[in-house]
């Protein structure tokens, strides 16, 4: 009973050190508040809350669609990528987001 209570409580410990290394998104940004989202990495992405990844998933898409003269959302597909996008990220952290979603996209075209 001793070591379940140990294991558990290490466990705990575990999780809440994890969860306090999170940061805002605004954490990266220089003094004027600007993020330079050529840059950001999946580290820093793997590190940011969850809202935050997700708010910076859904600024990348507009952007690559404004890029490509789209001016539709399919929202499920979107969700998806960013999922996508960020499991990819928690795996390969030195990459910068920008590779990963040309990862992800050079993915889904060989779907196709």
């Amino acid at each position: 009973m001793r070591n379940i209570l140990v294991s558990a409580a290490a466990g705990v410990l575990l999780f809440a050190s994890a969860a306090s290394a999170q940061v805002e998104l605004k954490t990266y940004a220089d003094s004027k508040g600007y993020i330079d989202v050529q840059k950001l990495t999946c580290a820093q992405l793997a590190n940011t809350y969850q809202e935050d990844a997700d708010f910076l998933g859904v600024w990348y898409s507009g952007w690559y669609n404004g890029l490509a003269k789209k001016h539709a959302i399919n929202i499920p597909r979107v969700k998806e990528g960013i999922h996508n996008v960020i499991v990819h990220c928690k795996a390969n952290k030195g990459k910068t987001i920008i590779q990963a979603i040309d990862f992800i996209l050079k993915q889904e075209q060989k779907k196709r």
